[in-house]
């Protein structure tokens, strides 16, 4: 079995790193190379970085920011945001990173997933999908099945699409990866969701990385084993120093999960 990767995440506005609650109410935690130095040292499998406002502002991605980045953290680094084109993700690529991730662009240009992956190979893609689930399924006890939408812009907007099956699209299209996070656990410290990610990792055959609501390690460990994810993302017990990568992996080594010890990954 493969090690289960633990990612800390950047979320870029303005050049520093920002946390919210379901996409608001940012603050700022820091700089972004800064952090991602110390994530590397600290053991992250990989660091993920978001340009959050560059789809929303219509710009690509700030590659001086990423170029700074890239050369305090001697890990792999996924960038996503503002990336609209083949030559855009050659220019994160040459920037430093090494996959790129796509959200609003994928969802406007499906198609941008099958040139990229051609380009550069599936590896280096990935498909964000933020998902929200709907009201109508909010409550489990209803009787009607969950189902979540996708939403685009940094939360702003609603894409009109079925989170499962455009999760399912995206395989097909090309994407080598997933970055599933729902929109309503982000920020909130409530766990993941764990529904959401097994309808996802369920269907697909790729690995899918789950995000938003990680409140401590044991959610690390229920991703895994309930959600089916891959790898498992967080911001904000990082940034804050809430909890430790170090610890996190000692707790999903500890239920028997594959992890790659600190040690290994900051040598």
């Amino acid at each position: 079995m493969l090690a289960r990767r633990v990612i800390p995440c950047l979320d870029v506005a303005n050049g520093r790193v920002v946390k919210g609650t379901r996409f608001v109410d940012l603050t700022d935690e820091g700089d972004p190379a800064e952090l991602a130095e110390r994530y590397a040292r600290e053991g992250a499998d990989e660091i993920v970085f978001l340009d959050i406002t560059a789809a929303p502002e219509g710009r690509g991605t700030i590659l001086d920011v990423v170029r700074r980045t890239a050369s305090r953290a001697f890990v792999p680094l996924t960038v996503g945001g503002g990336v609209r084109s083949v030559d855009e993700m050659r220019d994160v690529l040459r920037a430093g990173a090494d996959k790129v991730s796509f959200n609003t662009a994928a969802v406007a240009d499906p198609e941008l997933l099958t040139a990229c992956a051609r380009r550069f190979g599936r590896q280096a893609v990935v498909c964000a999908i933020d998902a929200r689930r709907l009201p109508a399924s909010a409550e489990t006890d209803t009787g009607v099945p969950a189902a979540w939408e996708v939403v685009t812009h940094g939360g702003r907007t609603r894409a009109g699409l079925d989170a499962i099956e455009w999760a399912q699209r995206a395989v097909d299209l090309g994407a080598g990866e997933l970055l599933v996070t729902s929109m309503d656990r982000d920020g909130t410290r409530s766990g993941f969701d764990t529904e959401l990610l097994r309808a996802i990792s369920s269907r697909v055959r790729v690995p899918v990385i789950a995000s938003g609501g990680a409140a401590g390690p044991a959610d690390f460990v229920v991703a895994v084993r309930e959600g089916g994810a891959d790898a498992v993302l967080a911001a904000s017990i990082f940034h804050r120093r809430m909890f430790s990568i170090d610890t996190v992996k000692q707790a999903m080594a500890a239920a028997g999960l594959p992890v790659r010890p600190v040690a290994e990954v900051a040598a």
